[in-house]
């Protein structure tokens, strides 16, 4: 809202006011009140979960010492889509479309998961909502994000150096320049993987008090650094990567999704007193799918999400294993469990998998200086 007002009424608008214009600071100020809606809002949200009896049920196979967990407030989500939501509307660009598509696209990945926390907790059905039935609606949500993205991406002119218009372009890490042109055919559905992906690895990593929301915040911040750096021209030209036409717009999306996140996370450190649920999983992983995309960052993703790649990974091992040969690999699936049935604290296994995140979240940031 304020940069729209600012670039309409820029004239007659005090010289203060000229701030709004500058991306960088309406970042930090979508980040700052992210976290103040969600801490204001913080208590009254989850009070109301709970008078609504939207309580987590814990699977009676997991860990013992998660049975205490029982009854905790979830769809906790709703907090975090406030709160991002919000600074969004405050802060963000309306002149482009990116951004627009983007925020919307992951209201609309909270919204499924919303119905699938509604039918676990309200409507009683048991593993909520059927799983062709998720996974067909967050494929649906992904594909429409991907063709409007290549419809709403312009072409190229000649000798053009942004790369607004290689939108099925594939860069990979360490490699100067784009490596191929996957073409509209392999790039969509190549697209929609990333996105549905990264949702569900977040979804899987959403097991501890504190895991999924704290590597969620880690990636975010990495993603919103890729994404200030990929929109400025001088920034990306100096580190040779490509220089897609207003991504830095993105990175006050992704600061109002870290505040959002930060916020939430003084509820859901342990002990938790609220779930985010598939609301927030879902939701959260769609951004971070949806931002790498746009920003032509999707193999960085896998390397600064890698915590999200391997509990993912660890779900189709056991499974596989298990079908094929009859044993398991793991203790128990996704990872974070294998490791409390080894015998580690809750909390190690969350701060060990935060400073996972963390470095490979350098390590993804360190690539962008060597091409």
């Amino acid at each position: 809202m304020f940069e729209y007002i600012y670039s309409h009424f820029q004239i007659e608008a005090p010289g203060w006011f000229r701030l709004f214009g500058f991306v960088s600071f309406r970042a930090v100020l979508a980040g700052m009140t992210a976290m103040v809606v969600a801490f204001v809002f913080g208590d009254t949200i989850i009070e109301k979960l709970r008078n609504l009896k939207f309580r987590e049920t814990i699977r009676t196979d997991g860990p013992e010492s998660h049975q205490a967990k029982a009854g905790t407030p979830t769809m906790g989500g709703l907090l975090i889509l406030l709160s991002f939501s919000v600074p969004c509307l405050l802060f963000g660009n309306f002149h482009s479309p990116h951004f627009m598509l983007l925020w919307l696209c992951t209201l609309m990945m909270g919204g499924i998961g919303f119905l699938d926390d509604y039918s676990k907790v309200v409507l009683r059905v048991k593993n909520g909502m059927n799983a062709r039935t998720k996974m067909a609606l967050s494929l649906l949500v992904a594909f429409g994000f991907c063709l409007l993205y290549y419809l709403l991406t312009p072409s190229p002119e000649s000798g053009e150096r942004e790369i607004a218009y290689a939108n099925t372009g594939l860069f990979v890490p360490f490699l100067k320049g784009q490596l191929i042109d996957l073409t509209p055919f392999i790039a969509l559905p190549f697209w929609m993987l990333v996105i549905v992906g990264s949702c569900h690895g977040v979804n899987l990593t959403d097991g501890l008090d504190g895991l999924a929301i704290g590597n969620v915040c880690i990636v975010a911040v990495t993603m919103g650094l890729m994404a200030y750096l990929t929109g400025t021209p001088r920034a990306a030209n100096y580190l040779n990567i490509p220089t897609v036409v207003d991504a830095h717009e993105l990175a006050v999306f992704l600061a109002a999704l870290t505040g959002a996140g930060v916020g939430f996370l003084w509820f859901n450190a342990a002990p938790a007193k609220v779930f985010m649920g598939d609301t927030g999983s879902l939701a959260l992983g769609g951004a971070l799918g949806m931002t790498a995309i746009l920003i032509k960052k999707e193999l960085l993703l896998a390397i600064a999400g890698g915590v999200f790649v391997m509990e993912a990974l660890s779900v189709i091992l056991q499974v596989a294993s298990f079908r094929l040969r009859g044993k398991r690999i793991f203790k128990m699936a996704p990872l974070h469990h294998h490791f409390e049935l080894s015998g580690w604290p809750e909390t190690r296994v969350v701060i060990r998998f935060w400073l996972i995140g963390i470095i490979l979240s350098l390590i993804a940031l360190s690539t962008l200086r060597i091409q």
